[in-house]
């Protein structure tokens, strides 16, 4: 199995996950043609994405949807609370309803040989989840926009072959920065997003000996920085309470706006 990050900040999030028969999307929160862009930088063509799967609503996770769900007839998988807000979204456009597929948190669903569990998250969105997609023996997860993680989420990440995880803020520069106050309380909250320092030590709950990738992603452009992310993800895993240390493991950080390498995992 494999996976890209086409994108991934709080501009725009797409990520590519594919075995040898089958692939996914999961968000399309760029432009359509840069998810096209992206997915030919990997060699893949958008006429072979078996489905889209929308981890909530927000532009950035929904911006390409309507353009690729109508161009290449790719079918859309979320929540029920998820996909009523993308009908309830004026900037779509029209999308066939039969392409609209409900999936549920905890349910395990297939698209080909690809086993995809959601799993709620906290956000502050209709009805959010994370996606851990399985095949062949190998699974991976991407899991952004959690306010915070507990248990369930922990669990839900356990064993897994690669990991893009949402290492969004700096907690000081949003403290700091230009963000009017009710912006930055909300980041900070239950339902916002996951900082640096939290990343870090959410990847101590989970390290293992077989984790092959992680790639830190939903960088805010305005309170964070590639170098920083990682320094501090690093730190955490490094001085955390667990046997590793951040070398042990290889870890990168995705682009804004251009595709890492293929994974494989």
């Amino acid at each position: 199995m494999d996976f890209c990050s086409i994108a991934s900040g709080s501009s725009g999030n797409c990520i590519f996950v594919g075995s040898d028969e089958n692939c996914i999307l999961i968000d399309t929160g760029i432009s359509g043609k840069k998810v096209t862009e992206g997915l030919h930088s990997i060699d893949r063509k958008p006429e072979e994405v078996d489905g889209i799967l929308i981890t909530h609503e927000h532009s950035d996770h929904i911006k390409g949807l309507g353009v690729m769900a109508r161009k290449y007839g790719i079918p859309i998988y979320s929540t029920p609370g998820t996909l009523e807000a993308i009908r309830q979204s004026s900037s779509l456009g029209k999308i066939e309803p039969e392409l609209y597929h409900t999936v549920h948190a905890d349910e395990t669903f297939s698209i080909g040989n690809l086993d995809i569990l959601p799993f709620r998250i906290s956000h502050d969105a209709a009805e959010p989840v994370a996606y851990r997609v399985e095949s062949g023996g190998k699974s991976a997860a991407v899991a952004t926009d959690m306010g915070f993680y507990n248990d369930y989420i922990v669990e839900h990440l356990q064993g897994l072959d690669g990991i893009l995880l949402e290492s969004n803020h700096d907690i000081n520069m949003l403290q700091v920065g230009s963000y009017p106050y009710p912006l930055k309380q909300r980041i900070l909250g239950r339902f916002g997003h996951l900082s640096n320092e939290n990343a870090g030590r959410l990847l101590c709950e989970i390290l293992h000996d077989k984790l092959k990738a992680v790639m830190l992603g939903h960088l805010s452009r305005e309170n964070n920085y590639e170098a920083l992310a990682y320094a501090t993800v690093c730190a955490e895993i490094t001085m955390g309470e667990n046997p590793y240390k951040a070398n042990d493991f290889p870890i990168q950080v995705a682009k804004r706006e251009q595709a890492s390498a293929l994974i494989e995992l």
